[in-house]
């Protein structure tokens, strides 16, 4: 329109709307401030597998915490035996046996004891793992077994009643309990005990400020998980809980719409954490529990997760800043560009200042994204 004249507007109009309208800072909005948010997190000792966790996190209002190694220190010692007949030696050495074969961390705490009394494991011909239960051996034409209250429900054993006293006693004092029993017979109980990590208790505090529902699930008895979930002040926790009940209790709490965040670090923690809408393991934990989460403490220290959740939202803050970065300069710029300054006023954008202010929105985005690297978590 205008004839030849203006050609030469038209062209350096439509030159300058082009080199502009380039989208570089657009498509460097997102991963920049991820890429710099996984690195910000791994100089925090968490380690972000997978970049869609660093966005989920902030929309986290549910926390559930595996008990053993995640909320507890995960080092659990032996602090004492009740035995429903006298402590047998033979019985120990099949007991120290059956627990050398066993990956349960309970176990472990159970052959350091009986390795300090220089017992002597007995040979077994036989060994079954009961998931969620305990396991089964044999010796000879005898069946042992060792697990807990789920193996006394398997072989229908009723405690006298001073071994129900002496079960109660440890269940209030946050023991968590080890059934060894011949056949239809309890030969004892172990009671072991998990002290809590120190940095549990802050970490609680944190997330209950930052609006979390705290939830624990655990193998233990009810008195046990009573115990701890009221000492650590958790809003809900559930006992006796097998790999398949952890998992259905985070699908109930995702019915309920809640998104929900899983923290273990066991074998026996590995469905919940694949159901989890952000799943995050210990990094002492199980090779099979780190696999499978989305998100790593390396240090499996609780006090990271506050600023995992912290990061997350520092992160998708900084993605929302860079997209601003990336369309401010064209949504100036465009019009400029294209005359709509020029019949009012004669101006028309260069397109040598075009191709600067569209480098330079690319150059903002990066260099947002890396202030980042300067902020507390």
């Amino acid at each position: 329109v205008g004839g030849s004249h203006y050609f030469s507007h038209a062209l350096l109009s439509a030159v300058s709307v082009l080199v502009i309208a380039c989208p570089c800072a657009l498509g460097l909005a997102t991963p920049t401030a991820l890429m710099v948010g996984i690195g910000k997190g791994a100089s925090a000792h968490i380690l972000i597998k997978d970049a869609v966790a660093l966005e989920e996190m902030r929309k986290v209002d549910t926390v559930v915490f595996d008990k053993t190694g995640t909320l507890t220190e995960g080092r659990p010692q032996v602090t004492g035996w009740l035995w429903n007949r006298p402590s047998d030696t033979d019985y120990k050495n099949i007991l120290y046996a059956a627990e050398l074969k066993s990956e349960h961390p309970l176990a472990t705490a159970i052959t350091q004891a009986l390795e300090k009394e220089k017992i002597v494991p007995a040979s077994i011909r036989s060994f079954e793992n009961i998931v969620g239960e305990g396991i089964k051996i044999s010796n000879g034409p005898d069946i042992f077994w060792v697990g807990s209250q789920r193996m006394l429900q398997r072989f229908n054993i009723h405690l006298s009643e001073t071994l129900s006293n002496g079960v109660k006693t440890y269940e209030q004092e946050a023991k968590s309990l080890v059934y060894f029993g011949k056949g239809e017979e309890l030969l004892a109980v172990i009671a072991i005990s998990d002290s809590i990590k120190p940095t549990s208790y802050e970490a609680v505090k944190i997330l209950h400020a930052q609006t979390k529902y705290l939830c624990m699930l655990t193998g233990d008895g009810h008195l046990a998980a009573q115990a701890i979930a009221g000492e650590l002040n958790l809003d809900l926790f559930k006992a006796e809980a097998l790999p398949q009940d952890k998992e259905d209790f985070i699908v109930s709490l995702q019915k309920e719409g809640r998104t929900v965040a899983m923290v273990g670090d066991g074998i026996n923690d590995s469905q919940a954490l694949a159901r989890a809408n952000v799943s995050v393991a210990m990094g002492k934990g199980t090779d099979i529990a780190m696999d499978v989460a989305m998100i790593t403490l390396i240090n499996s220290d609780l006090m990271l997760l506050p600023k995992a959740f912290k990061l997350s939202k520092m992160t998708v803050k900084l993605i929302r800043e860079n997209l601003f970065w990336a369309f401010i300069y064209n949504m100036i710029g465009i019009p400029i560009a294209a005359g709509v300054l020029f019949p009012a006023f004669g101006i028309l954008l260069n397109p040598m200042f075009a191709s600067a202010a569209m480098a330079f929105s690319s150059v903002s985005v990066v260099l947002n994204s890396l202030r980042l690297n300067w902020k507390q978590l």
